[in-house]
């Protein structure tokens, strides 16, 4: 099985540059996980550093963590004045320390032995931390940018409800994006043979529809989208 320091070799950087400006929806993120964020934070696979710029300014103590020499230098580069913040080309399981919060914002889904990352995160959280997961849904929305980005799998939500871990208890776990499930979808059927979202698409998904679904994923509590949000406390 490959191990997180080899599963990020074929992504494509061009991907993360381009998610890279949506703003709007970075931001909604941090709002849904503002509470179970605290000092000492590890942010696995952080790529360009999109979700990091948006928190950074809260915390004095976060270890940004990736695979990818090229995302390393470029993380080092934007963050070297920031000396709240430490980037290591590591694995979460190779670290001889424990924290507070542990992030895998769209990072999981890369990873072979996903169950296994998991379990090995949550235990290197301290009592009463947080184990955060962004991930995409429905695995009937796998598409040529799923594998074209290095994704084994997009999840359905029974995976976090029948993975209940020791020492574990799940506190959120709910759909995010509604009217970006839709945009996938008519996206998958009518532009087969595209690999990745075009700078115009990433503009309109974010500054256009996600306002909305932000208002939609409210009113519908939560039930459906394109995105799963899981959150795990540590409790022993």
């Amino acid at each position: 099985m490959k191990q997180f320091s080899q599963i990020k070799e074929n992504y494509p950087q061009i991907a993360l540059e381009r998610f890279d400006n949506a703003n709007l929806w970075i931001k909604y993120i941090i709002l849904q996980i503002k509470n179970y964020l605290k000092d000492n934070i590890i942010e696995v696979g952080a790529g360009c550093g999109s979700f990091t710029s948006s928190y950074m300014n809260n915390f004095k103590d976060i270890l940004l963590l990736d695979s990818d020499d090229m995302n390393i230098k470029s993380l080092t580069e934007k963050f070297n004045e920031n000396r709240n913040i430490k980037v290591v080309k590591s694995n979460v399981k190779d670290l001889d320390q424990y924290f507070n919060t542990i992030i895998y914002f769209n990072v999981l889904e890369h990873i072979e032995a996903d169950i296994l990352e998991i379990e090995n995160s949550i235990q290197k959280l301290n009592i009463g931390g947080h184990l955060i997961i962004l991930v995409p849904a429905h695995q009937k929305l796998y598409s040529k940018l799923d594998k074209a980005v290095g994704h084994y799998r997009r999840y359905d939500i029974d995976f976090f409800k029948k993975n209940i871990f020791k020492n574990a208890q799940i506190v959120e776990l709910k759909y995010l994006d509604i009217f970006g499930y839709f945009l996938y979808f008519l996206n998958k059927f009518f532009f087969k043979e595209e690999t990745f979202p075009t700078k115009l698409k990433i503009f309109i998904w974010d500054k256009i529809f996600t306002p909305f679904t932000i208002i939609a994923d409210f009113l519908f509590r939560y039930k459906f989208g394109k995105n799963i949000l899981c959150v795990y406390k540590k409790i022993a």
